[in-house]
This record gives structure tokens, C-alpha cells and sequence, in this order.
């Protein structure tokens, strides 16, 4: 084992002691033998993730959505929005040794201050150094990146279920551009958001949560990306798309509470586009 990876397991075994989580497996990152499915296996069943954190790998496949997307442990990558941060305990720990992992909590106005999720997302890294430590926290502001790689250098942007927030702001064309700024020719950027009918009005689209493809499609190619791919990894044909409160009626949000909660749950997570796009060797509007 190489001592950056005995170091990273002997400082969090160190850090689960002084916890009191005595007998709690620790995390070892995969060997730089190890196939992207072993490597996937031995994080996705770490102890940096819970047991309702698991649960949702049956709708979100980490794993199989991330090597769609074409993720290797040495890239450079820029997680877009990660909320409480349910991918990035899988893209640390993948990218740490010889990985960079940014993030950039999505901010609707310049000028907004940081919210309570933002600082409890902030607190969830710094607890725990061993893993995280080496996560660079930026921000991105109404279209505008900072404290994160230098423009051009960035392997792959990840981003889940927040393309809808973007549009509902009038900051998904400026949000693409920037991703196509910070990406090297030939960069990747997946999306993976709630898929609406064909043919689901603007309105509907902002009301529900739910995009179509050929929107989101329409506004990457905007930016100068070329759809690469696209993959059925997590649709849900269950998801019928026309609940009295949109998306946020299914789970994980279940915004209607205990009313017809057995039948939100049996129908699961929503129906998911997954979309890789590429970065063309030229920009927009020029010729080799």
C-alpha cells in the first residue's frame, strides 16, 4: 500500500477512535490495482455514508452514473451544488490520491449570503480532514465561478438534479457557459436531473421540478457542448410526473408527509435523465 494511502487510513481510523467508534470499519481507499467496479464497491460500502444514504443507491446509482460520465481518480473535477454532500462522499474519497475535487454551492445572486445547509455542508468536510481534506470549497455566483481550478483545466463538471433551480433563476445559460470555460477541450459535463414528458411547457417545467431533455440539450449546445451520450441508468418508469405538488411529492423530499406516503414510496425517486456532454476542440463559431 503507497503511504499516502496508509496515511489516509491510519488518520481516519485515528479520527473514528477519538469519535468512540470503536470496531467501525474503516474506510480504505482502493488499491491502484483495483477496476473502477472494485473501487466503486469498496466506497459506496465505506463508513463515510449511512445507512439512508446507501438506501438511495438503488435510485441514483453512483457508480454506474459516474462511469458513464467517464470519472477517473486522477482528474480534475468540479462538483456543481452538492447540497449535503451525498456524491461528494463518494468523489472524495475516489479522487484523493491522485485526483482534485472542487466544489461550488450554487448562489442565485451575487450577492447572497451563505445559508444554513451551505455552512452545515462546510462543517460535515472540516470534521472530518482524513477524507475531505484535500475537497477546495468555491462557489458559484449567478453564472460566475470562484476559488476553484483555473479556467481550461478541469477534467469533468458533475452536476445532480440542479439544472431545474438553474432555469426557475434565469441562470442556466450563464451557469453552461461557465462549465464550458472551466473545462479542457475534449471535458466532460454530466447532468443527471428530473425528466419531464416531451413537450412540458416552460411553466410546467419551473412549476414541477420535471426538465425535458430537449431543453436541457438545447441550452448545453447553446454553450458550445455536443451531446456525447445519454443513458436510461437511472429512469423509473413508475414515475407518472403529475403530482399536486411536483417532484418534491416523491422521495427523497415527500412534501405531502404521512398523505399517501406507501404510495410515493412505492413508486420511489423520479424518472432521471442522464446526459454527457463534451467540451469541441474549437470554440463556438471557429474552425481548426
Amino acid at each position: 500500500m503507497p503511504a499516502s494511502r496508509r496515511l489516509f487510513a491510519r488518520t481516519l481510523a485515528l479520527g473514528l477512535f477519538g469519535l468512540g467508534i470503536c470496531g467501525f470499519a474503516v474506510l480504505r481507499l482502493p488499491t491502484a490495482e483495483a477496476s473502477p467496479a472494485q473501487a466503486f464497491a469498496t466506497i459506496l460500502a465505506g463508513p463515510q455514508r449511512t445507512d439512508a444514504e446507501r438506501a438511495r443507491d438503488a435510485y441514483r446509482h453512483p457508480a454506474q452514473t459516474l462511469t458513464f460520465f467517464g470519472i477517473k481518480p486522477n482528474q480534475t473535477v468540479i462538483e456543481i451544488e452538492p447540497g449535503a454532500g451525498w456524491y461528494t462522499e463518494i468523489l472524495a474519497p475516489y479522487l484523493h490520491d491522485t485526483g482534485k475535487l472542487y466544489v461550488a454551492p450554487y448562489f442565485s445572486d451575487s450577492a447572497k449570503p451563505e445559508s444554513a445547509g451551505n455552512r452545515r455542508y462546510r462543517e460535515k468536510l472540516a470534521q472530518d480532514p482524513a477524507l475531505y481534506g484535500n475537497v477546495k470549497i468555491g462557489a458559484l455566483r449567478a453564472g460566475r465561478f470562484s476559488d476553484v481550478a483555473p479556467a481550461g483545466s478541469v477534467d469533468l463538471v458533475v452536476t445532480f438534479r440542479n439544472v431545474h433551480n438553474w432555469m426557475k433563476d434565469g441562470h442556466i445559460d450563464d451557469n453552461f457557459k461557465a462549465f464550458y470555460a472551466e473545462l479542457k477541450p475534449g471535458g466532460v459535463l454530466g447532468i443527471e436531473d428530473h425528466r419531464a414528458k416531451p413537450g412540458t411547457s416552460d411553466q410546467q417545467m419551473i412549476g414541477t421540478g420535471y426538465l425535458t431533455e430537449a431543453y436541457v440539450i438545447q441550452h448545453a449546445r447553446a454553450a458550445g457542448f455536443t451531446l456525447a451520450g445519454s443513458s436510461e441508468i437511472n429512469s423509473n418508469p413508475r414515475d407518472t410526473k403529475d403530482y399536486p405538488h411536483g417532484v418534491w411529492t416523491l422521495p427523497p423530499t415527500l412534501v405531502d408527509g404521512d398523505q399517501d406516503r406507501a404510495k410515493y414510496l412505492a413508486i420511489g425517486e423520479s424518472d432521471r435523465m442522464t446526459l454527457r456532454f463534451v467540451k469541441a476542440a474549437t470554440a463556438p463559431g471557429t474552425t481548426k
